[in-house]
């Protein structure tokens, strides 16, 4: 599944001007027609966010924080080591909004865009766009404008940003979290057995997916 945005849509957002409360970008987002992420299926606020395949070997399960540095860092090495190695990916939100006050709002306009099949897409872009919106004093419009530059009904995009639905869904990956012990982003899973912080970086995850595969290589 292609899942990156094209470099153009993150060379348009990277000249965004912030200051004051006002944005700008030098182009157009109907310059962005036919560029959009296909096979992302429409969602529920109840859904999963996965990748890859039922049957995979190997399952990586991380709980995020949208605004957490260490969590964008290693954003595109997931995305890169789910192609490699097909891994099934899945995305829980976990915002700590003690330490990050835009990590809540951030949540819910990725889930937003999933309700319109770009979760991934908004996911993406968020954590490569991380240092432009943490600082933002609007955040809320620079969203907008994300969702737009996507091809979303932005409307409908804020509705759902305000859902009660999408807000407990937020709320119940962060339960389901902390009942397994998580407190800090990113906690990863692998195969349900968790990383230990010292292996999270990309060498430290390629080597943990080697050893899982290997060890759940399928019976002959």
């Amino acid at each position: 599944m292609r899942r990156y945005l094209p470099f153009a849509i993150v060379a348009i957002v990277a000249i965004l001007a912030v200051g004051g409360g006002t944005y700008l970008y030098h182009a157009k987002a109907s310059s962005l027609s036919g560029s959009r992420i296909h096979g992302e299926s429409a969602e529920t606020a109840d859904s999963d966010h996965v990748l890859g395949p039922a049957e995979a070997r190997v399952v990586l399960e991380e709980y995020g924080d949208f605004q957490c540095p260490p969590c964008g860092h290693l954003s595109d090495p997931i995305n890169e080591l789910q192609k490699e190695y097909n891994i099934r990916l899945v995305f829980r939100e976990f915002p700590l909004v003690d330490f990050h006050k835009h990590a809540l709002e951030a949540a819910y306009a990725a889930e937003a865009a999933g309700l319109q099949g770009h979760f991934w897409q908004m996911h993406d872009l968020l954590y490569r766009q991380q240092p432009i919106w943490s600082s933002a004093p609007d955040v809320r419009q620079l969203f907008d404008h994300y969702a737009s530059l996507m091809g979303l009904d932005v409307e409908r995009f804020n509705r759902d940003m305000d859902n009660e639905r999408v807000h407990q869904r937020v709320a119940a990956d962060q339960k389901k979290g902390e009942s397994l012990g998580v407190k800090n982003t990113p906690t990863i899973f692998l195969n349900a057995q968790e990383i230990d912080r010292m292996h999270l970086n990309p060498a430290g995850l390629h080597d943990a997916i080697e050893a899982a595969i290997k060890t759940n290589k399928p019976s002959s």
